[in-house]
C-alpha cells in the first residue's frame, strides 16, 4: 500500500507515530551501553557487581564481600527469579524482546549487519525470506558478516568476563595468554558459541533450548500484557484446531463481512520467530512487537487502529474490561521483591572489613613466675585473621573481662600491632595472661568468658570487630 492510498484519516491516525521497534533499539543501546560501561565504574576500588573467582570476592553496590560471606548470593539469585517471574505475570516474555542478550544479538546482525550495513537482506520488516547465499556476492557478504560478528563476539565475552575479572586486571592477564589459560579458554568458548547461536541457530534458540518459554504459560493469566491479534474485529483465521482457513481477504469477508484482516500477513513476514500471531498464544512468541508495528503500519493507512495489540486477553479476546496491571497477584511479587531486598540490604549493611577467627590451643593454661616473682597464668590462641579491604592495615585488640576483672587479663604477645596486606589470611599466636588471683576454687579450674575487640589501628572507628572465647584460670592448689 503505497503513500498515494493513504487516506487523510490514515495520515492523521499516522502522524508522530513511533514504531515500538525503534523504541526497542534506543532501550537496545542503553541496556548495552549500561553493559559495557558498569564494570569500569569503581568507588574505593570497588564495583557495581563483581564475582571474581581468582581473588575470591564478591563486589555488590559498591561494597567488598569476602568469599566466606557468600551467604549473599541466594538473595541475590531470588531478586533476579521472582523480578523475571514478576516481569512474565505483568508482561509476557517482555525480557525476552527487550532485554535478552540473545534477542540483542540477533538484530544486531540480522538488521545491523546483514540488512543495514551489507544488504544481505532486502528489508528488515521481511525475516522471512533467507537471504540467496548461491550468488557469489552474497557468499562474500557472508563471510564479512562473520567476520564483523565474529568480532563483536568478542566484545561480548570480554564483557561477560569483566563481571569475573575486574578489567584492570583482565587487560594484564590477557597479554600473557599463556600464563592464564583458563580465562583465554572461557573467552574462545563463548565466542565459538555466540558465532554459532547468532549465526546458525538463530531463533531456534528462543524456540527449542531457552527454558523460558515452557515455563511462561504457568505464569500467565488473564490480565498478563502481551501481542494479541484481536479477533472480534480482524475475523477468526484459524479454526479451532489451528489450522489456518483464509489466505485471501475475500473468502474472510465471504464468510464474515466485518472482518477488518486485509490478510497482507505483514504480522507474520515480519516475525523474528517465523510464526502468525493470530493463530493465538504461542510460545515462539517474544513480545518483540513486530507484528503491533506492521499492523499498526498497515491499517493505520486505512485509518483504523491494529488489529494486533499489546494488550491482554482479559481486554482485547473477552472484552471484560480493563487490565487490571495492580492485581493480587503482582502486588505479592513486589512484596516479596521488596522484602528480599530489605533482608539482602540488612545482611550487608553489617559487612565486616575484617574477618576474624579465634582458636584456644589444646593446652588449657601454662604457670610460670614472671620477673617480678609473681605467680602467671598464660593462655595461648591462634587468630586467624583477614583484611577484606583494599589497602594495608595494622591491626591488634583489646582484651574485655567480665566485671571485677577488668585489667586483670593482659596481651603478653604480640606486643604490638601487626600488618595485614588485603585479601590475606594472616596467622597469628596470640597469648594472654594475668598474675592475680582472679578466681580461688580448690576444686576445678574456671573458665572466664572474655571478649576480643579487634581492629585496625589507622581505621579505628571503621573496622573493629568484637569475638567471643574463654580464659581458663586453674584451680587454686595449682598456683601453689
Amino acid at each position: 500500500m503505497g503513500e498515494e492510498t493513504v487516506s487523510p484519516k490514515g495520515k492523521e491516525y499516522l502522524s508522530g507515530w513511533t514504531p515500538w521497534r525503534i523504541k526497542r533499539y534506543w532501550f537496545y543501546g542503553i541496556v548495552t551501553l549500561f553493559a559495557l560501561i558498569a564494570p569500569w565504574i569503581t568507588i574505593d576500588g570497588n564495583h557495581l557487581f563483581l564475582l571474581s573467582f581468582d581473588k575470591l570476592k564478591l563486589h555488590l553496590m559498591f561494597i567488598q564481600f569476602d568469599m566466606q560471606e557468600l551467604y549473599l548470593m541466594p538473595f541475590l539469585l531470588m531478586i533476579l527469579f521472582i523480578g523475571i517471574f514478576g516481569i512474565t505475570v505483568l508482561g509476557g516474555r517482555v525480557f525476552c524482546g527487550w532485554m535478552c542478550p540473545q534477542t540483542i544479538f540477533r538484530v544486531i546482525y540480522r538488521d545491523l549487519i546483514e540488512t543495514k550495513l551489507l544488504g544481505i537482506r532486502k528489508r528488515i520488516k521481511n525475516k522471512q525470506q533467507k537471504p540467496d547465499y548461491s550468488k557469489a556476492e552474497n557468499k562474500i557478504k557472508r563471510v564479512v558478516a562473520i567476520l564483523i560478528w565474529t568480532a563483536l563476539a568478542f566484545i561480548a565475552a570480554a564483557d561477560l568476563m569483566w563481571y569475573f575479572v575486574p578489567p584492570e586486571d583482565f587487560m594484564a592477564y590477557i597479554q600473557n595468554p599463556a600464563d592464564h589459560p583458563v580465562l583465554i579458554g572461557a573467552i574462545v568458548g563463548i565466542v565459538a558459541f555466540l558465532v554459532y547461536d547468532v549465526i546458525f541457530l538463530q531463533e531456534n534458540f528462543c524456540i527449542y533450548v531457552c527454558p523460558y518459554s515452557r515455563i511462561q504459560s504457568v505464569l500467565y493469566d488473564d490480565d498478563t500484557v502481551m501481542a494479541i491479534y484481536n479477533p472480534n474485529r480482524g475475523g477468526d483465521i484459524y479454526n479451532d484446531q489451528k489450522e489456518k482457513m483464509f489466505t485471501k481477504q475475500k473468502d474472510l469477508l465471504s464468510v464474515n463481512p466485518n472482518a477488518e484482516c486485509t490478510t497482507c500477513e505483514s504480522c507474520v513476514t515480519v516475525c523474528p520467530t517465523h510464526i502468525d500471531i493470530r493463530k493465538g498464544l504461542q510460545l515462539e512468541c517474544i513480545n518483540c512487537l513486530e507484528c503491533v508495528d506492521a499492523c499498526t503500519e498497515v491499517m493505520g493507512k486505512l485509518g483504523k487502529p491494529s488489529l494486533v495489540e499489546w494488550s491482554s486477553e482479559k481486554e482485547t479476546l473477552y472484552m471484560k474490561g480493563k487490565t487490571h496491571y495492580f492485581r493480587p497477584k503482582i502486588l505479592g511479587y513486589i512484596t516479596v521483591l521488596v522484602i528480599v531486598s530489605i533482608v539482602l540490604a540488612m545482611m550487608g549493611s553489617t559487612k565486616e572489613y575484617m574477618l576474624l577467627n579465634i582458636n584456644k590451643e589444646n593446652r588449657l593454661y601454662s604457670i610460670t613466675q614472671n620477673d617480678e616473682g609473681k605467680t602467671q597464668v598464660d593462655n595461648a590462641y591462634t587468630f586467624l585473621l583477614q583484611n577484606t579491604l583494599n589497602e594495608d592495615h595494622e591491626y591488634y585488640f583489646d582484651v574485655i573481662a567480665p566485671a571485677g576483672m577488668e585489667g586483670k587479663i593482659k596481651i603478653a604477645k604480640p606486643e604490638k600491632p601487626f600488618k595485614v596486606k588485603p585479601g590475606v589470611v594472616k596467622k597469628k599466636v596470640v597469648v594472654l595472661y594475668t598474675d592475680e588471683m582472679l578466681v580461688s576454687d580448690n576444686r576445678k579450674d574456671t573458665v572466664i568468658p572474655i571478649t576480643i575487640k579487634a581492629y585496625a589501628v589507622d581505621a579505628k572507628d571503621k573496622v573493629v570487630v568484637l569475638r567471643q572465647s574463654t580464659f581458663t584460670f586453674p584451680r587454686a592448689d595449682m598456683l601453689k
